[in-house]
């Protein structure tokens, strides 16, 4: 095998002789001739050859019907629809390169071998289809015997094979009656005009006279023949001709003549003496010698459209013309087209590219909240401080996107065309993206030129709030100190201060936070001082167990902070001493410890107000007697002592605002004015979209403010009150923004200036507009923007309205037929007669300069006619003047007006021309009256406001936003105006402008309306997290579009709720010491025994300075409140004295029963000997949720997205809380899970949007469309807008207005139309060739197509283009053919026929759709029947044609014994031909008539019988009436739910009577009692059935027993019932 790729490969087989039975024998054994080849040559493919073969595919032969291709030959079928058929063609694989024929199996290597063969459909042969006959026309003759016509017309004319048409007419003889005399045999027929061709030459005419000189033709010299007259005049008139004829046009007056003959009934021509002497027609007249039109050779072409480079639109046209060298004369033919058009497409090479056009965007505005404020927002009073999400807006406008390249590129050009510059070598043009121009804005043009989307106009911008300073409360007040204790010598003054912090950071730093510190001057300053920590315990004297001792103060040193110091720092002022105190004897007095001072009772001290502060102590156990020390008196048990004694003159630094950026004079300046740049290949859609924010530096500048010191409750004091230390600075360096100048786009173009003519002629005079955009706001003091943003001018219009029209010239002298041809009539000796004249015509512009003819072809209407027949009198006719000016009216519809004629000549004294019948001198009618009346048309229009500013509309440069779309406007109604025939006129008759206007409403969208927002609610946990709620109701629902409402609850509210945090020691319990024993068991003597305690326990405010004010008791925690009594026993005298118990330890977690907490006392008095002191410790289990606790940290839900107070939308923050929870679910101070190191893994703030209110923005309304309709009634004017930025959240919706309609004022329809062909006039004769006529008359209608209008003055339709129903060919007269009496002639052309579809329903197949018109024959005599010529019709394609189906009607008529059978089209149309044919079931016989009932068929005896299950119905004659269904009592089985007895139609009636077992079969049982005990409805009936069945079995005996009217015939073997010959509807009630 070959391994190159190609031919000359090899392929090879095994080949071996094998015996019949399979097995392999001998190669002798096998015939050697016979032996197959081993090897054979082949192609080898690879996968290039791809590219050189590919598959041949031939045409689809004929469409071949299957049963042909299957048998050998057709054979004749039945045809529904049509025939499938088989297509074949011829597949083969060729060589591209010369189509040469290849193996097919290199092209089934690539691709499979397509089908040879296809299914298709041949179509049905389809039969002409003709209309109904027409009623029968009277007889042709008055007498004798004549024929009656009746004619048809073809509707589809015969396809596929179909059967050709029928006749179309059918002739009927007739006798009228006997003549009276004898018949007209005889009758004089007019032949047709000859073509025009011209008289003989005047060479030949001289010729021919010369023969005859010296004869005397001249008797006097000063009298001429009748041609030399003739010739001299014609010679004249050719002089002048040549003087004023337009080279364009050559008329030549001919003449033409036609043949008068006798013509005999049976249609042959006799002699003319025969018919009865008359006047004989002309036979010769002038014509015009029809001259085709000539036109030029075509000229050069045009330069292309396209003048430039377009990727997406290359092709351009361009056009070439030639010249009219000759007009049409006569009947010649029109010119062709003189102008041709083809397309083009510009060579690249060296053309520049187009200019292309692109969306520019000015710089976004400034972000503004109010523009998403609600109608009922308070905040819109008062718009500073607004902040959050905004809207900004821009201008959006076209330009020219290259503009700067195209104009480069042109410059080139025309420098090297130029030839300015020499280079030496060729100038690279750099790619369009990396060619850039830094200008200052685009020449902006009309919106329309742009494509693809348009930017957006506006977008959603932040606004940054401004977050508030929040600060701390006050701290305690400071020790008083040195304002600095670096510097502490005498006379410096010393304060104290307190302190609070920031807690939340403000915009712009801490400066804009209000005081931190606040200061109290003071004496005795410190820096350092000595701090008690603990006193030791009172150590008695003399080493003594009891009595007066000491204890010692365990001190730090600490700064005016409190923070600890070296203790050398305090070295300057003694440590305190050591505290006295007395450890009491077992028969002392006890007391108990001092309690903490209280909170001091003023935070200053005045002349009038000091502060004040106590400590209390109480008895725990009395002396004894005698012997012990004696307990204090009450006043002794509590200390005062003064607080706070600083007086209230409270010193603090207030700063003011921070002034504006201002210039730093010692710093250069660099502050420069921006403009814009834009790059020409850069997008247009490229632009900040921050909310103002992107303000570019230029220099650091600058700010102050001041500072001053104020007393609080007196103001500012000298700065020296004050400390310095925390004094805030008064300036700051910041930015200086760049300055930014006023940036407009150049002017746009001028407005294009249309120029529009009044309807006298005149140039309307109108204004161009030009203007420009501001594409960049002046800021930060730049330049600002000019005053001037649009101009307008008047238009430069021409002086004359441009338009060309045709002028005529004066009609030429009426030429007649030459004299020689005529001198055998009677007026030859006279130059009188029919004849012909002509007249110029030439192009005018409209101020009757002269023009180009070419102009007025293009731009005129119709040329005016150039020929005309004319009459010139003979002396026996009567000469009358034109008919005079009617005369004036004095008031309309009031007296008559008259016009007058006289006669000329000798026709004064001619008493023929004086007969006033035949020539009225004179004619009246009644003045004009018009009477106009108005009347309102058509529906009222939308409500329409008014319009905006003009130039915008004009110029269409932006494109708007926010548009006005509610108020007050007006809807109109159409006003039209009849005369007194009620015809419609303009409006402005009836003295109106064409409208009703009335003012109407839009009403305007009415947001919904909500209450301001509730105060609100206190936290709902006074300890951990909870909630706290506002909320807004419901004012005003919104209507008109406004914008929607929140989601309301069902009182019509919205709650916003936001987790809160309070402080768990923000309310405390404070319990006041123990009050004296009450003992209740006393013992007088010692003063001791059970006893009971009380205090007051209180719910007070914390505060830094420690409780402050009672509050109500539900604030405070029930479960920590102290108790307020307790029982104890009251020591006695030496007894053992403890102090009270100290609190609990804390259990240690996890809370088992294993661990355990313990409290403890100590000994304030030891007891005397013998006795014992109580245990001093205290100790129970740990108890999980008893007095053990597990803590953990839990986490709220997020709170809704809270906003600025001064935003409305946008960014906002969502918050949850932590809490510290116990195990038993109690939240506690945060103390608790914190000093377990508890893991915060949570996020507790998440930024969050507030989706902005954003209103829907419409664009502003376009121009009004042009009028639907150009005259009439229904005229409309629309126009639309679109959404330009859609509704987002709760803004108002967009409207569903997005198109609006007015009516057109109401013109009158005219239209030039046709009158109907008069009858055909042959002049005096009676038949033969003539023409027949009609009139173009001006209609007018008001366009609805049900008024057929009115003819009016043909003035009113001058402005209109001279066609009817848009064909410029207008046509008013036409030759015909007047039959003479006994021809047999064509009628004329039907109408064309109704679109029909040639289809096949049942394969939905259509092939095409044709319309038909024909011709019938009429015939006058029996015996020219046989002269008649053919009918003829003609067919044309249309398009739309519907689509019919044909079947076969019949109807029984009372007094015919036979049906009526016609063919219907499915639009109930009755037509012959179309219906397929009636074949009989049985094709061996055939029924007469056909078996055309339903349900009915012809048997083999070739009677019309009834399908099973329905029987035959006879008439009296015998024949079948109908087929109507057998009736079959059927009886309910046991199992059947309906009891009724119904009546079925069955095919087989007679029930089986196996019954299987186990099976519901037949039961002869019925029940004749309901459920309720009473007889069944059926029972009754079954009554009455019986009585019926007697008497229908007793007529059933006498049918079956008398003779039959027809033999018995042989019926098919089923199980149908003997058929019925009496009618039966099958309805029984038994």
């Amino acid at each position: 095998m070959g391994s190159e790729c190609g031919p000359g490969g090899s392929q090879s087989r095994a080949v071996w002789c094998a015996h019949v039975d399979g097995w392999t024998t001998l190669h002798t054994n096998c015939d050697q001739s016979q032996r197959p080849s081993n090897q054979r040559n082949c192609f080898h493919v690879c996968d290039w050859h791809k590219e050189l073969y590919g598959w041949s595919l031939g045409a689809w032969n004929e469409c071949v019907p299957v049963s042909a291709r299957t048998f050998g030959a057709l054979r004749l079928f039945s045809c529904s629809g049509g025939d499938e058929g088989i297509q074949t063609r011829e597949v083969g694989c060729m060589l591209k390169a010369d189509s040469s024929p290849a193996d097919d199996a290199i092209c089934e290597y690539f691709e499979p071998k397509p089908r040879l063969e296809q299914a298709c459909l041949i179509p049905c042969p389809q039969d002409c289809v003709v209309s109904e006959y027409s009623p029968w026309t009277s007889c042709s003759k008055t007498c004798g015997t004549g024929l009656r016509n009746r004619v048809r017309s073809v509707l589809v004319p015969p396809v596929f094979g179909g059967a050709a048409c029928p006749n179309l007419t059918e002739f009927q003889s007739c006798k009228a009656g006997l003549c009276a005399g004898p018949e007209g045999m005889y009758s004089l027929r007019v032949g047709p005009w000859s073509p025009c061709s011209l008289p003989q030459t005047r060479t030949a005419r001289q010729a021919k006279r010369r023969k005859g000189k010296g004869q005397g033709l001249r008797d006097r010299s000063g009298v001429k023949d009748p041609e030399t007259r003739e010739l001299i005049q014609k010679k004249r008139t050719r002089n002048r001709l040549n003087r004023q004829e337009s080279p364009f046009w050559d008329i030549q007056v001919g003449y033409q003549s036609r043949d008068v003959v006798c013509m005999h009934r049976n249609g042959s021509a006799v002699a003319r003496n025969l018919c009865v002497p008359r006047d004989l027609p002309l036979t010769i007249q002038s014509c015009v010698l029809p001259k085709d039109c000539q036109v030029t050779e075509w000229g050069e072409w045009g330069p292309c459209s396209k003048t430039c480079v377009d990727a997406e639109a290359p092709v351009g046209n361009r056009t070439r013309s030639r010249q009219v060298l000759q007009f049409p004369v006569g009947d010649g033919d029109e010119c062709p087209p003189l102008e041709e058009l083809e397309a083009c497409e510009v060579q690249v090479d060296g053309v520049p590219p187009c200019i292309t056009y692109t969306w520019r965007t000015s710089e976004w505005s400034d972000c503004r909240v109010d523009l998403l404020l609600g109608q009922q927002d308070r905040r819109r009073g008062n718009l500073t401080g607004l902040c959050g999400g905004g809207l900004q807006t821009r201008e959006v406008y076209c330009v020219e996107a290259n503009a700067e390249l195209v104009k480069y590129l042109n410059d080139l050009r025309e420098k090297d065309k130029v030839g300015q510059t020499q280079r030496q070598q060729k100038p690279s043009v750099p790619p369009l993206l990396s060619i850039t121009f830094q200008i200052t804005a685009s020449r902006p043009v009309q919106n329309r030129l742009c494509k693809g989307s348009i930017p957006n106009r506006s977008q959603l911008c932040q606004i940054p709030c401004p977050i508030e300073c929040e600060v701390s409360p006050w701290g305690a007040w400071g020790p008083c100190t040195f304002e600095n204790c670096d510097d502490q010598t005498s006379g410096k003054k010393g304060f104290k201060l307190r302190t609070r912090r920031i807690t939340n950071k403000p915009t712009g730093g801490p400066g804009n936070c209000p005081h931190l510190v606040e200061a109290v001057p003071c004496d005795e300053p410190r820096c350092y001082d000595w701090q008690l920590l603990t006193l030791d315990q009172c150590v008695p004297e003399d080493e003594r167990t009891c009595g007066p001792g000491s204890q010692l103060a365990q001190v730090q040193c600490v700064n005016s902070s409190g923070d600890a110091v070296d203790r050398n720092l305090c070295s300057s002022s003694p440590p305190p001493d050591p505290v006295p105190c007395e450890v009491p004897c077992s028969r002392d007095c006890v007391l108990s410890e001092w309690t903490p001072w209280s909170t001091c009772s003023q935070t200053c001290s005045s002349k009038t107000i000091e502060g004040k502060q106590m400590r209390i102590r109480s008895i725990l156990a009395y002396n004894a007697g005698e012997g012990g020390a004696l307990c204090p008196n009450s006043s002794s048990l509590q200390e005062v002592r003064n607080c706070n004694e600083h007086a209230c003159t409270v010193y603090h630094w207030q700063t003011g605002a921070w002034g504006l950026c201002a210039e730093d004079p010692s710093s250069p300046s660099l502050n420069t004015s921006t403009t814009m740049t834009r790059i020409i290949s850069s997008s247009s859609s490229s632009s900040s979209s921050s909310g103002g924010s992107g303000v570019t530096s230029c220099s650091m500048g600058l700010q102050t403010r001041k500072v001053i010191c104020v007393r609080v409750n007196v103001g500012q004091v000298p700065p020296k009150k004050c400390p310095d230390g925390p004094r805030p600075s008064t300036v700051r360096p910041c930015q200086l923004p760049c300055k930014k100048d006023c940036i407009v786009s150049p002017f746009s173009d001028w407005t294009p200036c249309p120029v529009s003519c009044d309807a006298a002629g005149n140039v309307v005079k109108t204004k161009q507009w030009r203007k420009r955009l501001i594409i960049q706001l002046p800021s930060n003091g730049g330049q600002e923007c000019p005053e001037v943003l649009e101009e307008d001018k008047d238009c430069d219009v021409p002086a004359v309205c441009p338009g060309f029209r045709w002028k005529t010239h004066k009609w030429r002298k009426c030429q007649l037929v030459p004299w020689f041809l005529r001198q055998d009539s009677p007026s030859a000796q006279e130059t009188c007669g029919p004849g012909l004249q002509t007249r110029a015509v030439s192009c005018r512009q409209l101020d009757g300069t002269q023009a180009d003819i070419s102009e007025c072809l293009r731009f005129a209407r119709t040329m005016p006619a150039i020929t005309q027949r004319c009459q010139l009198p003979c002396q026996d006719d009567c000469q009358l003047t034109s008919w005079s000016k009617f005369s004036s009216c004095s008031a309309d519809c009031v007296g008559v007006r008259s016009r007058k004629r006289t006669l000329i000549g000798r026709s004064k004294k001619k008493d023929k021309c004086k007969n006033t019948q035949m020539y009225p001198l004179s004619e009246t009618q009644y003045c004009p009256c018009d009477k106009y009346n108005a009347q309102p048309v058509g529906n009222w229009s939308d409500c329409i406001l008014p319009e905006g500013g003009r130039a915008e509309s004009v110029l269409g440069l932006k494109v708007q936003g926010d548009v006005k779309e509610c108020g007050q406007g007006y809807r109109y109604q159409a006003m039209a105006c009849y005369d007194q025939d009620n015809r419609l006129v303009e409006t402005s008759r009836c003295n109106s402008h064409g409208y009703i206007e009335e003012a109407c409403i839009i009403p305007c969208p009415s947001d919904c309306k909500l209450s301001e927002w509730s105060n609100w609610s206190r936290c709902s946990k006074s300890c951990g997290s909870g909630v706290k709620v506002r909320s807004k109701w419901l004012r005003e629902k919104p209507y008109n579009g406004g914008r929607p409402c929140p989601k309301l609850d069902h009182i019509n509210q919205v709650y916003e709720v936001v987790p809160c945090q309070s402080d768990c020691n923000q309310y405390v319990w404070v319990a006041e010491p123990w009050s004296v024993w009450k003992v209740s068991n006393v013992d007088l003597k010692e003063n001791c025994g059970e006893g009971v305690q009380t205090r007051k326990v209180r719910c007070m405010l914390n505060t830094i300075d420690g409780p402050s004010e009672s509050v109500e008791d539900y604030l405070c925690d029930p479960e920590e409140m102290p108790l307020g009594a307790r029982e104890s026993r009251l020591p006695c005298p030496e007894d053992c004295v403890l102090n009270d118990w100290g609190a609990w330890s804390r259990c240690s977690l996890p809370c088992t029963r294993t661990n355990s907490r313990i409290r403890t006392a100590y000994v304030l008095r030891s007891p005397s000997v013998g006795r014992q002191c109580p245990e001093t410790t205290d100790k129970e289990p740990c108890s999980l949720n008893l007095n053990c606790f597990n803590y953990f940290y839990n986490i709220t839900d997020w709170s809704t997205c809270q906003l600025s107070p001064s935003a409305v939308c946008g960014s906002g923050i969502k918050t949850r809380m932590l809490d510290c929870v116990r195990s038993d679910g109690k939240s506690v101070d945060m103390k608790f899970c914190e000093e377990l190191n508890l893991e915060k893994r949570w996020q507790m703030n998440v930024s969050c949007v507030v989706e902005c209110p954003v209103n829907c923005q419409l664009s502003e309304w376009s121009p009004w469309s042009e009028c639907s309709q150009t005259c009439g009634l229904e005229g409309k004017m629309w126009r639309q807008r679109s959404v330009v930025q859609a509704s987002q959240g709760d803004g108002r919706p967009c409207p569903s207005q997005m198109e609006q309609w007015k009516p057109c004022p109401v013109r009158p329809c005219y239209r030039w139309q046709y009158s109907a062909w008069s009858e055909c006039r042959v002049e005096s004769v009676v038949c033969g060739h003539g023409l027949r006529y009609r009139n173009l008359s001006c209609f007018v209608s008001d366009g609805s197509g049900v008024d057929e209008g009115g003819l009016v003055d043909e003035e009113l339709c001058t402005s209109l283009e001279l066609a009817v129903d848009g064909d410029k060919q207008i046509t008013l007269q036409e030759a015909c053919t007047l039959p003479c009496p006994g021809e047999c002639y064509l009628m004329e052309w039907s109408d064309w026929s109704s679109c029909v579809s040639i289809c096949v329903k049942e394969v939905d197949v259509d092939f095409g759709s044709v319309q038909v018109r024909s011709r019938a024959v009429l015939a006058q005599e029996p015996e020219n029947l046989q002269q008649c010529p053919d009918q003829q019709w003609q067919s044309q394609s249309c398009s739309e044609g519907d689509c019919y189906e044909y079947k076969w009607s019949s109807s029984v008529h009372p007094d015919s014994t036979r049906p009526l059978i016609w063919c219907q089209r499915s639009d109930g149309l009755n037509v012959t031909g179309g219906c397929p044919p009636i074949n009989p079931l049985v094709s061996n016989s055939s029924c007469d008539p056909p078996c055309l009932m339903p349900k009915s068929f012809c048997s083999e005896a070739a009677e019309c019988v009834c399908e099973e299950g329905f029987t035959e119905v006879s008439s009296a004659l015998g024949q079948l009436d109908q087929c109507a269904p057998i009736p079959v009592l059927e009886i309910p089985t046991a199992g059947d739910k309906k009891g009724d007895v119904k009546t079925s139609r069955a095919i087989n009636p007679t029930p089986s009577s196996t019954v299987q077992p186990g099976r519901s079969g037949r039961t002869w049982y019925l029940q004749p009692y309901g459920p309720d005990g009473k007889l069944k409805m059926w029972v009754y009936g079954v009554a009455a059935g019986a009585f019926v069945l007697l008497i229908f079995v007793g007529s059933m005996t006498y049918v079956a027993c008398k003779k039959p009217k027809r033999p018995q015939r042989q019926r098919q073997q089923n199980n149908r019932l003997k058929p019925l010959t009496l009618a039966y509807d099958g309805d029984t009630d038994m």
